[in-house]
């Protein structure tokens, strides 16, 4: 059986900065062609480990490995000469890329609605948004990482890119990973997770596997007692009806209703739980995985 190729391989990863620990005992695998969501709330460490992921944090503890050479990295601050115009910028990407593709930074551009003379310092953060995703993609990239990439985008705009990133993950084998907050849009582009809360992973797997081993339920809170062959993540009173985010497969037992719970639901839930414990699918943990490169 041949394994899978691990893109991005995270082992026992920790950054310590005076105010603490902004990730700490972070292990994870990322398996080639995936585009992955790096979920959490503001301060859980998607930041720093996407910088750690592309090289530019040294880390405190661990390490983060990787089987590919091309890595794009877009941060929150984009980093583009405000001097410059749209044109120099992929003239200077052209000439620092040996794989350049003019053709796929032009096609990110050409629903932006400005010319290739303007200068970076007169664009939106909208406009210098798709600048720097054309730079990116333009390298062709074997590993993307995205941080809030479609934060400024209008959601016209931020369909049509997503768009864009599934192509190349489709055509090229492009993987991804992508930090962003709108849950409901990660769903439709991404088929992988990774949720960090208080700077450890808490999820991380093929997102249908992981919505597979949950169930969202509803029922009157006197049958609590019923749920205890499950593990339950998360559970909310209103008055006598219990809402409960726990994991099992299989049919609903009654006198529960419910189903598999939405990406929405289980990342949701899994935050408000705070102390759930970790689950993450055989193919995102480190040791059922071949070494990065091996």
């Amino acid at each position: 059986m041949t394994e899978p190729q691990v893109a991005l391989a995270v082992r026992g990863l920790g950054k310590r900065y005076r105010r603490g620990w902004a990730l700490r005992e972070c292990s994870f695998a990322l398996p080639a062609g995936r585009i992955c969501a790096l979920v959490g709330p503001n301060g859980s460490g998607k930041s720093t480990l996407l910088a750690m992921a592309a090289g530019l944090l040294t880390p405190t503890a661990g390490a983060v490995a990787r089987s590919v050479e091309r890595v794009s990295f877009v941060p929150q601050e984009r980093a583009l000469y405000q001097g410059f115009t749209v044109a120099e910028v992929l003239r200077m990407g052209r000439e620092l890329n040996p794989g350049w593709d003019q053709s796929k930074a032009e096609q990110v551009l050409a629903a932006g609605g400005f010319p290739s003379g303007a200068r970076i310092g007169a664009l939106s953060g909208g406009q210098r948004t798709r600048v720097s995703l054309a730079l990116a993609l333009g390298a062709r990239p074997e590993l993307l990482l995205l941080d809030e990439p479609m934060a400024e985008l209008d959601p016209l705009a931020r369909h049509e890119l997503m768009g864009v990133l599934m192509a190349e993950a489709a055509e090229h084998g492009t993987t991804v990973l992508m930090s962003s907050h709108v849950i409901a849009e990660l769903a439709e582009a991404c088929d992988f997770l990774v949720l960090l809360s208080a700077g450890q992973v808490r999820l991380a797997g093929d997102i249908e596997e992981l919505l597979a081993r949950h169930r969202m339920l509803t029922g009157p809170a006197e049958a609590a007692g019923t749920l205890a062959a499950a593990r339950v993540v998360a559970r909310r009173e209103a008055g006598r009806q219990l809402t409960a985010l726990v994991r099992m497969a299989g049919p609903v037992p009654p006198p529960w209703e419910g189903g598999v719970p939405s990406l929405e639901e289980l990342v949701l839930e899994h935050l408000r739980a705070g102390e759930a414990p970790a689950l993450l699918t055989a193919e995102a943990r480190i040791e059922e995985l071949v070494e990065v490169g091996g």
